[in-house]
């Protein structure tokens, strides 16, 4: 395996994976996952990322063929835990330290009498801590900075159902192929979202059991972007 595109297919194959499967949960064409796997061109930045994931190796692996990269993400998935960012979870008597900000947690609950449900913020004593910095690199206010849980699983493999993923509400205008959280008639959702021509197009990365939604005209009155992901932590059970 002494190219990328010869670690692509011996992985993808691992996987269990066609080419039009891997496509599908990449959200890309079948054409695309051809011309890697030719050599002729290369993942990259998001794609690189995400099929690494999909995969269950590490880009290092991908790009470098370094066994002991692979090794450690095959470790860190037997531990259950697959986080992306910097994340601590503290009780309300451990103080904040001068660098660090507290981003609300919200979740999504069912409202009484059968009448839908409603994104309300989660006062439990869980709570989320952030590195100002950190965010201040990536060019999010922490104003603007709030995390979100997954319920189902509609996001597998990447984020299984109870991961959470942090949210920056000041971003919604939408980029295509990026994820979103989304208010949808009272419904909290997080998903892939791509425009079209008088329309949006909803996306899953569990595609074959929640294929992509297309919503237009008045149907979009009730799609609303809350804000842009911006990290992510997915723990497998």
């Amino acid at each position: 395996m002494k190219t990328l595109a010869d670690r692509l297919i011996i992985s993808r194959k691992k996987a269990g994976l066609t080419q039009v499967a891997f496509a599908k949960k990449l959200g890309i064409s079948q054409a695309s996952v051809a011309l890697w796997e030719r050599g002729n061109t290369e993942p990259k930045g998001g794609n690189l990322n995400l099929a690494a994931k999909i995969l269950n190796v590490s880009v290092d692996w991908l790009l470098l063929g370094k066994e002991s990269d692979a090794k450690k993400t095959t470790n860190s998935n037997n531990e259950r835990s697959a986080v992306k960012g910097r994340f601590d979870t503290w009780d309300s008597k451990t103080p904040l330290d001068s660098d660090d900000v507290e981003l609300p947690f919200f979740r999504e609950v069912e409202l009484s009498a059968g009448i839908g449900s409603e994104v309300v913020r989660e006062d439990n004593g869980f709570k989320l801590r952030f590195s100002r910095s950190t965010l201040r690199r990536y060019g999010i206010d922490p104003a603007n900075a709030a995390c979100v849980q997954i319920n189902g699983d509609s996001m597998e493999p990447i984020l299984p159902d109870g991961s959470t993923v942090g949210v920056d509400s000041s971003k919604t205008q939408i980029v295509d192929g990026k994820m979103y959280a989304i208010d949808q008639a009272g419904l909290l959702r997080v998903k892939v979202l791509h425009r079209i021509p008088g329309g949006l197009r909803v996306r899953s990365f569990n595609s074959d059991e929640h294929p992509d939604e297309i919503y237009k005209g008045d149907e979009l009155n009730d799609i609303r972007v809350i804000g842009k992901v911006f990290w992510s932590a997915a723990f497998h059970f």
